[in-house]
């Protein structure tokens, strides 16, 4: 690790930088870092075998495989699938994890994709599926695999997506797997994409563009595609094909212990596909836990490391036997909103129930107001109205928007009929799927309509789509008139006191094709809307830090802010100050109160400046505010005193001195089979701006990712995507740049080339910001510090002041220094300790008489090889004494 403190680089001796790395190594030795290197040693070491294994007909399957320990101890099996358009690779640090776990563990490619050969069936019986059972075949004559019987090893599976899918699927097909846990993925694939007969376009368009183009599947799927696409909807046949390769046609077979994990940001495979799942598998009397996470194909927090924990759980109860295995609750839902009680901050909390309430329970009526509406289907369906941008969601975080209420759906007058209820009398919390009937009548034989239920504030000006999800429905038989009753999408959404509930019948939406043909719809309501209201699902009193929601979502929001502020302007904005033009950020006796009417303050009287060139790191504990001005920083909450000035510009949401931000996005997504050059351009295209703003060639530079550009970012380390994440914020060259946990995930390597991307922006004049709970990075990274406890504003300054000297004093020597030798020295008048080092000594004088110029005497007298003596100070010593150790 490359341990050179900022402002000394390039000018400090080679010995200099010895002597620090020779600390650090003991600072690891005595402190925090002992656990990490004693779990890195007892951890046994991971053994991976990679094979390509012959399929027959020609195809041959490349495969890994994980195991850990002794060969000769028999240990359950898993078998782990990735997602479409991905291979064996994204699934490598779980599989190595499940392996230090005790299990064995097989991954692999599947056909078509990564080195594996074949045409991708979409999860074919005959052919993927057929793959699995053979993969099963092999494992079962592995010694080192425990066996249920000759033949059949016990063995689980997991995956997310297409590799969730085929998990399913091989449950259902081959009675040896014993347990699954597949994530985001599909009961019906007809269903997810000819829901109620209307053809998701872009997100099938997306599929066969991920595969590689039409060639690379199996000529049946091909033709079929081509013929749906072709005709802007489904026809028998192809319904009947994707259901043949779906998990619903073998759901009454599916028998072993089911954990489903679905997201909720996800407008490809919504919640009610793990509905339909839970419902089947539970009917056949296996065990099935249900978990919606805050993420999915629309992006949003994909909860990892709780996933993985819980999924590696469920395998420890359900193929080790292990009956003290916790599996988690039966259903589980990740909500946010809330306050956290350390800085008045939102949270990211699980709501748990003893039971899978399904998508109906606890209905609650809500009448709807609105005469009968007649409205228009346009010639070509053009312009379409907006509900989600399918594919597009995990790079601009566009469907998490609603959590911050922001509204980002678009609906053309004329295009669409409303129906709106009375304010809610109080908070109501909507989880499932509403539902409502309604009156179709058309001028033409078959009406399409797309029915979404709208969050409506208090003042009305605002609307939210939650999680951007949107009903589609072909009405057949409409020119008579229908009664219809729409299955709206499930949702988990708190509604507040006041807010309406508004009911859009559209005619067109962007994501799916409508018909070509004008035809006039008039639609009336003829029932209340049923709100399922779920009440025996309960949101536990504490949750993860604020920054797992808000982070993913700052990005868009400023994107937003920027497309918004191109287009309009809102309240005339306070006058400039010329004196801080030059000035990237003056903060000004800055004030965030818990709630208006309380005496609490997250932040409190907080000042301080930051100059150009400078890269501050922003410190404190949990509850010291940090996130709180960072939100007000970024526009998103308005303080309640005090200001806060952007190059002389008054923050404000949508200010246009917002373009000249940028801030890093925790967990960025990308389109993982386009390019990190093609990513990147996609996102700028997104805030509307000239394409010559973007100083592409500058921002990519400074990222250094060279030749990893032109390729497709599913082939990308967690360093090159974290890099890629930090080049789309340094899009513009914004001369403020907001980083928040920015080497969050990276081992060391990819930490210092993250530390010198943040430094060679800074060099060029600009100011970066950077808040990180890793102490020693930000003591090599930064220039100067802010530390903040409990709302207030502790100290502000030069890294070096702040860290100041101490009491510990760094010993260089020429050669290594005996343990008698360190024993005398450590027994001398004025030393607390001696450690030794591999250059040298780490002395810590007693404070009282400790004096480093007798140390140095006595060092001489005892013959130490003394090279060199400085002081040593770290800054985990100084934060914690500015805090009072409250960290």
């Amino acid at each position: 690790m490359d341990l050179r403190m900022p402002g000394l680089r390039g000018a400090r001796p080679r010995r200099s930088r010895r002597l620090v790395a020779v600390v650090a190594a003991a600072l690891l030795l005595a402190g925090a870092g002992t656990w990490t290197a004693v779990a890195s040693d007892d951890a046994p070491a991971v053994h991976r075998a990679d094979r390509v294994m012959d399929m027959g007909g020609g195809v041959r399957i490349d495969t890994s495989y994980f195991t850990a320990g002794s060969d000769s101890d028999r240990r359950p099996a898993v078998l782990l699938a990735h997602g479409f358009g991905g291979s064996k690779d994204d699934v490598r640090s779980q599989a190595q994890n499940l392996a230090r776990d005790g299990y064995a563990v097989l991954t692999w490619s599947a056909r078509g994709f990564g080195r594996s050969t074949g045409k991708i069936g979409l999860n074919d019986p005959k052919a993927e599926v057929a793959d699995v059972s053979k993969l099963i075949d092999w494992l079962a004559a592995r010694p080192e695999v425990q066996l249920d019987k000759k033949g059949d090893p016990r063995v689980g599976m997991a995956g997310g997506s297409y590799g969730g899918a085929i998990s399913l699927l091989a449950a259902g097909y081959d009675d040896r797997v014993d347990a699954i846990a597949p994530a985001i993925t599909y009961w019906n694939l007809a269903d997810a994409l000819f829901p109620n007969g209307v053809f998701k376009k872009q997100w099938a368009g997306i599929f066969i563009n991920t595969g590689g183009g039409c060639d690379r599947f199996e000529a049946a799927v091909c033709r079929m595609y081509d013929r749906v696409a072709e005709a802007g909807k489904p026809d028998t046949a192809a319904t009947e094909l994707l259901t043949e390769r779906s998990p619903s046609a073998v759901g009454d077979r599916i028998k072993v212990p089911t954990l489903l994990i679905q997201g909720q940001t996800d407008s490809l495979f919504p919640l009610g596909q793990a509905d339909a799942a839970a419902k089947a598998i539970r009917a056949n009397g296996a065990p099935v836990d249900v978990d919606w996470i805050a993420g999915g194909h629309d992006g949003g927090d994909m909860e990892t490391s709780r996933v993985e924990s819980r999924i590696n759980s469920w395998f420890d109860r359900y193929l080790k036997d292990d009956k003290g295995a916790d599996t988690g609750p039966a259903f589980r839902v990740t909500r946010t909103g809330g306050v956290d009680s350390t800085d008045g901050a939102a949270t990211l909390r699980g709501a748990t129930s003893d039971t899978y309430p399904g998508l109906e329970s606890g209905q609650r009526e809500v009448a709807l107001t609105g005469k009968e509406q007649t409205f228009d289907n346009p010639a070509g369906a053009n312009p379409p109205a907006v509900s989600s941008l399918p594919g597009l969601g995990a790079a601009s975080g566009l469907s998490q928007l609603s959590s911050l209420g922001v509204g980002v759906s678009i609906d053309f007058p004329g295009q669409n009929a409303r129906f709106e209820s009375a304010p809610v009398a109080d908070d109501v919390r909507i989880t499932g799927s509403p539902t409502v009937t309604v009156h179709i009548k058309s001028t033409s034989e078959d009406a399409v309509l797309f029915a979404k239920v709208y969050d409506v504030s208090a003042n009305g000006r605002q609307q939210v789509l939650p999680a951007q999800l949107v009903t589609p429905l072909r009405v057949e038989g409409a020119k008579e008139g229908k009664d219809v009753t729409i299955t709206l999408p499930a949702i988990d959404h708190e509604v507040e006191q006041g807010h309406r509930l508004r009911l859009v019948l559209a005619s067109t939406d962007l994501g799916f094709a409508s018909p070509v043909a004008p035809a006039t719809y008039t639609v009336s309501v003829t029932s209340d809307l049923r709100i399922p209201t779920a009440s025996g699902v309960t949101t536990a009193s504490s949750g993860l830090p604020a920054w797992v929601w808000w982070l993913p979502l700052a990005g868009a929001a400023i994107a937003l802010a920027l497309l918004l502020s191109g287009r309009r302007r809102t309240a005339a904005p306070s006058a400039p100050d010329p004196e801080l033009a030059e000035v990237p950020l003056q903060i000004t006796d800055l004030s965030k109160r818990y709630a208006k009417s309380s005496d609490r303050y997250a932040v409190r009287d907080v000042s301080f400046r930051v100059e150009k060139g400078q890269v501050l790191g922003l410190l404190g504990p949990n509850g010291a505010g940090k996130t709180t001005t960072l939100r007000m920083l970024m526009g998103l909450i308005k303080p309640d005193g005090g200001e806060i000035r952007v190059f002389g510009h008054a923050i404000r949401p949508g200010a246009p001195v917002l373009s000249r931000v940028g801030a890093f996005v925790e967990g960025a997504g990308f389109l993982p089979h386009l390019s990190g050059r093609e990513n990147l351009e996609l996102y700028w295209q997104a805030t509307g701006r000239p394409a010559e703003d973007a100083h592409m060639a500058e921002a990519l530079e400074i990222a250094g990712l060279g030749d990893a550009l032109a390729r497709a970012v599913r082939t990308y380390s967690q360093g090159m995507r974290q890099r890629l994440a930090i080049a789309q914020a340094m899009l513009g060259l914004p001369d403020l740049l907001i980083l928040d946990e920015p080497t969050n995930g990276l081992d060391p390597p990819q930490i210092r080339e993250m530390r010198e991307v943040m430094i060679r922006y800074a060099e060029a004049g600009r100011t970066v910001i950077v808040s990180s709970h890793l102490l020693a990075e930000v003591e090599q990274s930064c220039t100067h510090l802010v530390v903040m406890d409990r709302g207030k504003l502790v100290q502000a300054g030069p890294v070096s002041e702040i860290i100041g000297s101490g009491d510990t004093l760094l010993v260089g020597t020429t050669t290594p220094v005996e343990e008698p030798v360190v024993e005398k020295v450590a027994a001398l008048p004025g030393i607390v300790s001696a450690v030794r080092t591999d250059d040298g000594l780490l002395v810590r004088l007693a404070p009282e008489d400790g004096s480093a110029q007798r140390l140095v005497v006595e060092l001489v007298r005892l013959e130490v090889p003394v090279e060199s003596v400085g002081p040593h100070r770290r800054l985990e010593d100084a934060f914690l004494t500015l805090i009072g150790g409250s960290a």
